[in-house]
């Protein structure tokens, strides 16, 4: 995962940037290993995005190809992908069926970013994620998202969205979900990123919902 910083005439970039990218000619290049908190995509220019770490299975995904086959399955989650930082737990259904939970609490402030900033500019906070349309269940896939306070508890805006897909088309394909906050108010200093995914168990294990390329952006307005 690679990494560009592009200097612009807006707002300065924090000093610890410096400390953390390489110059090669006119850009800064980030260096993995370099953060120890989210992995960081971020273009100055535009906008700062956040990948909040999720690999799906141990291969690679095209987001614009129907998701890799796969069967039902007895390993344990954590084994099948990136899970870094996210807190996991299981919420059981009927029919044999149950959603995967996964949230984390994205710290604008340890990201770069800083308080007068988001309090007097308030940039577009876009939250974005895809889920494989995996037909297990008419609903697969729940996205909650809260922006909050520095307290992590006192809740400035949210966004809740359980999409329903069509059901044509081949099985498997991504489907994107997005959200855009603005004019949000002052004061928000933690994105609380939220999603559910549906499982089925079946006779050879449990057949999963995928999802990949959770992230958590900040675009700044010319």
């Amino acid at each position: 995962m690679s990494l560009q910083f592009i200097p612009s005439s807006g707002y300065p970039p924090p000093a610890l940037f410096y400390s953390k990218l390489e110059v090669q000619g006119t850009k800064f290049v980030y260096r993995p290993g370099c953060f120890t908190s989210l992995p960081l995509i971020c273009e100055w220019w535009y906008y700062y995005q956040f990948l909040l770490p999720e690999v799906v299975e141990k291969f690679s995904i095209n987001i614009y190809e129907p998701a890799p086959p796969t069967g039902p399955t007895r390993q344990p989650l954590e084994t099948l992908g990136n899970f870094r930082g996210w807190y996991i737990r299981t919420e059981q259904l009927q029919h044999n069926c149950s959603w995967t939970v996964k949230h984390q609490c994205v710290d604008l402030l340890a990201e770069g970013l800083w308080e007068e900033l988001l309090d007097d500019e308030q940039p577009d906070i876009t939250v974005m994620d895809w889920f494989e349309d995996s037909r297990l269940d008419v609903c697969v896939y729940e996205l909650h998202v809260w922006l909050l306070a520095a307290d992590r508890h006192t809740i400035i805006a949210q966004h809740h969205v359980a999409p329903r897909t069509s059901g044509r088309g081949p099985p498997g394909r991504w489907v994107q979900v997005s959200h855009v906050f603005r004019q949000y108010g002052p004061g928000v200093r933690f994105v609380h990123f939220l999603h559910k995914t549906k499982n089925r168990m079946e006779a050879g294990g449990l057949r999963r919902t995928r999802v990949t390329d959770s992230s958590v952006s900040v675009q700044f307005r010319e």
